[in-house]
């Protein structure tokens, strides 16, 4: 004993300054043929008032809070001892006990120290024993055990025993199975036989659950990486799993993985597409600076009479920024709705700004101007798609990578690798939108299509129309008919007045075709092909090739299982091998 207080740091004497109780716990195993399966834990009593220079006020808490644990646990059996030397009403345990096992299942009352009792009140103690006072489901059990003084004289316990309850009034005459220490073992023996009996089949689901937990944390782990070619094969499967979820995500296959569910802004294509066509409308309601005349204004009119609720103003981003492209990217901004300004005056002016000795007609250089500053509009809305577009492969590599490689090291790391590459990507989509921008912008205004010379001859073709509607003669048999002499009638238009609305017809019919070719061009050269559908886009750059380069250093640092993962692996596995053989032998 001395060497197990000395073991456990708790006082063996009164003078010591160490603790008197601990939660450690000493454990005594005996083995052996004839041993029985059987545990014994015998905890400290519960005690109310301290002792000075022994006990303190902690301690009577721990004790509490050691053997209400015990007791609580429905796998023990309680052994409630009382001396008979007390009054049973006044024993706390009894009452917690009770508490703790409402049926009475496993609660055995245990009275000791017959011998001690005063003579004449031994009927108290029969009365417990014969159930005719506290019952208890499983009754009472009596033991004598031995003194100081018997035990000094080196008397067997057993014999002791067995002399006094045959000997000795009442004991002697009452029920045998209910007196000594031997008939005590059988009495256990069958309460735990029933117990187990009882609590068996939650062993059996309890292991089966705890089995399903530790098998589920170590699949959380991942696949053992902690030789070179674990650490290879772990992360092309990252790399074949993260394909097979790109070509999910752009075939709007979401139905074949959870993943699309949970987060419906990995639905790739369906994201990609409706961007797509925000930015189209975006740039037809808003990417002219001024509103172009409504087919079917005359000459002389001009602009009169028109007045429209135009649209609000539009934001050009639409997704939110990672951090590590943050810088990368354009910022928010609004473009606001076209002016309702007279496009013909902002026209005149340009043209009375830069005209020169032409007759008739005007210099070609007009057009570039005109459209470079009604179209002012087209950078910050194609910067703003491409942006976005960039910002949600992003936001996809990023979470799918967190995904499928729980790890932050592997996702991390895998993501540090990419980054350099897909910043340079990033940044060719960018340049690359800016170069069709300069094109349509800074270049010489020119286009095959046939819709441009159809949509200026429309124009003009409506212009004369407005201009004649005034003259027409309604009520005619033919129809609807204009004099000739009103058709050839000239019009009182100035030079300047006449090129400054042909200006604008050629303007609004050029800006329909270059607008759509523009949009069309966007997308198709950088969305798509740059940064979604090509063959070279950032989704494609992990793959089984690019792992396949690794040097075995790269690999480690990103791949290798750190030290705490190592243990935690080794922990469930331990645990997972000691479950299954577990469930074996109960089954």
């Amino acid at each position: 004993m001395e060497q197990v207080t000395g073991a456990m740091e708790i006082a063996s004497n009164m003078a010591s300054n160490q603790r008197t109780f601990s939660e450690d716990v000493l454990r005594l195993e005996i083995s052996g043929p004839t041993q029985e399966h059987f545990s014994v834990i015998d905890v400290p009593g519960i005690f109310k008032r301290t002792t000075q220079g022994m006990t303190t006020k902690d301690d009577i808490t721990l004790v509490d809070q050691m053997v209400h644990g015990y007791m609580a646990n429905p796998r023990s059996v309680m052994l409630i001892v009382v001396p008979c030397n007390v009054d049973i009403a006044t024993q706390e345990i009894l009452e917690r006990a009770e508490d703790l096992d409402a049926e009475g299942i496993r609660t055995l009352g245990v009275l000791t120290k017959p011998d001690l009792i005063d003579q004449g009140s031994e009927g108290a103690v029969v009365d417990l024993l014969e159930e005719r006072k506290h019952r208890l489901r499983l009754g009472w059990h009596l033991l004598r055990n031995p003194g100081q003084s018997d035990l000094n004289a080196g008397r067997c316990r057993h014999t002791i025993e067995a002399e006094f309850f045959t000997k000795t009034a009442p004991w002697k005459s009452l029920n045998k199975d209910k007196l000594g220490v031997k008939t005590l073992r059988i009495r256990l023996q069958e309460i735990l036989e029933d117990h187990i009996r009882r609590e068996f089949p939650k062993v059996r689901s309890e292991l089966s659950k705890k089995l399903k937990t530790a098998e589920k944390d170590l699949r959380q782990l991942g696949p053992k990486r902690q030789t070179r070619e674990e650490q290879f094969q772990y992360v092309v499967d990252v790399a074949i799993r993260f394909q097979n979820l790109v070509s999910d995500a752009l075939q709007a296959g979401y139905s074949r993985s959870e993943i699309f569910g949970r987060d419906p802004t990995l639905r790739l294509a369906t994201q990609a597409i409706n961007r797509g066509e925000a930015f189209a409308k975006a740039l037809e309601s808003h990417g002219h600076m001024y509103r172009f005349q409504p087919q079917g204004t005359s000459i002389q009119s001009g602009m009169l009479g028109l007045t429209m609720q135009g649209p609000a103003d539009v934001e050009v981003r639409a997704i939110k920024n990672h951090p590590d492209i943050e810088d990368l990217l354009f910022d928010n901004t609004s473009v606001p709705a076209p002016s309702d300004d007279d496009i013909i005056d902002w026209i005149d002016k340009l043209y009375h700004g830069s005209r020169g000795f032409e007759l008739g007609t005007f210099d070609a250089t007009i057009l570039s101007v005109v459209l470079k500053q009604q179209a002012a509009n087209w950078d910050c809305l194609a910067h703003g798609y491409i942006s976005d577009i960039i910002a949600m492969v992003h936001n996809f590599i990023i979470e799918v990578l967190q995904q499928i490689a729980p790890s932050g090291r592997v996702s991390g790391g895998i993501r540090s690798l990419l980054l350099d590459d897909l910043t340079k990507m990033y940044r060719d989509a960018i340049n690359h939108t800016q170069f069709l921008l300069d094109i349509e912008l800074h270049g010489t205004p020119a286009t095959y299509n046939h819709y441009f010379n159809d949509n200026l001859q429309k124009c003009r073709n409506e212009r004369v129309r407005a201009g004649l509607v005034s003259k027409s003669i309604t009520d005619c048999k033919h129809g609807t008919v204009v004099r000739l002499d009103d058709i050839v009638q000239s019009h009182s238009l100035s030079n300047a007045r006449h090129t400054t609305l042909e200006i604008h017809d050629i303007l609004c019919s050029y800006y329909k075709v270059a607008r759509k070719r523009f949009v069309d061009a966007v997308r198709m050269q950088v969305a798509d092909c740059k940064l979604v559908t090509g063959d070279t886009t950032p989704l494609n750059l992990l793959s089984a090739q690019f792992v396949a380069r690794l040097g075995h250093e790269t690999l480690e640092e990103i791949a290798g299982e750190e030290l705490q993962t190592k243990h935690e692996r080794s922990r469930l596995e331990r645990e997972i091998d000691l479950l299954r053989k577990s469930k074996k032998i109960v089954r």
